[in-house]
């Protein structure tokens, strides 16, 4: 498949692009600095453009089979980035009859913010309310957008992450208030989790969360 990786250099990013080419994908990485991929494959291509910039977003798309989208922020950083982001990234899906998207947000959004209950006491009364209340906003925002879009969706929300190796060894689809799940995973796995979407129908419009 010809895919598009948006947030390619962030840490779940890096994975996807790797993942993607050793699985034989043709990949474009957008990305703002591309000093910040240190790879170079025959079938890799690097796009530098502004995720906030719907115009150059649009252009990147064209000619894709499916787009996937890590971007992201610092979680107590304010600002729009994920949920403009992912605005202009769908628009320009749509002007292009690009169908296929995944989209990474992150367990505790929603319909899964029964999951902080699994978190300790300090994270969910005084992390998130107060520190990462405007980033769980923006991310919530993100969310919405996707849902009512035309596309052929998946939302993975996966729990805090890790630099950990790639196991291919995680729950996911599990319900908000599953007490087995540790609430955390690594963005190795998280990629392997993505990519696999695009070959299974199992989570098409739906949220799929992902833990250990």
């Amino acid at each position: 498949m010809k895919l598009i990786i948006f947030g390619a250099t962030g840490g779940t990013g890096k994975h996807l692009v790797t993942q993607a080419l050793e699985q034989g994908h043709q990949v474009t990485a957008f990305v703002r600095d591309p000093s910040r991929l240190q790879l170079h494959h025959p079938q890799l291509t690097t796009v530098k453009g502004d995720v906030l910039n719907p115009a150059s977003v649009a252009a990147a798309i064209k000619g894709h089979d499916a787009v996937l989208n890590t971007i992201g922020a610092p979680p107590n950083k304010t600002g729009v980035l994920r949920s403009e982001g992912t605005y202009n990234i769908i628009r320009g899906m749509e002007s292009n009859d690009v169908n296929r998207l995944v989209c990474q947000t992150s367990l505790g959004y929603g319909d899964s913010r029964k999951v902080l209950d699994r978190t300790p006491f300090y994270f969910k009364y005084l992390i998130v309310p107060l520190l990462l209340k405007k980033g769980f906003a923006d991310h919530a925002l993100q969310e919405e957008h996707v849902k009512h879009s035309t596309l052929e969706w998946t939302i993975v929300r996966p729990g805090n992450l890790t630099d950990g190796p790639l196991t291919r060894n995680y729950k996911h689809g599990f319900p908000a208030n599953d007490n087995t799940i540790a609430v955390k995973v690594s963005r190795a796995d998280v990629a392997d989790f993505m990519l696999k979407q695009l070959t299974t129908k199992v989570y098409l419009r739906k949220t799929a969360g992902i833990s250990y």
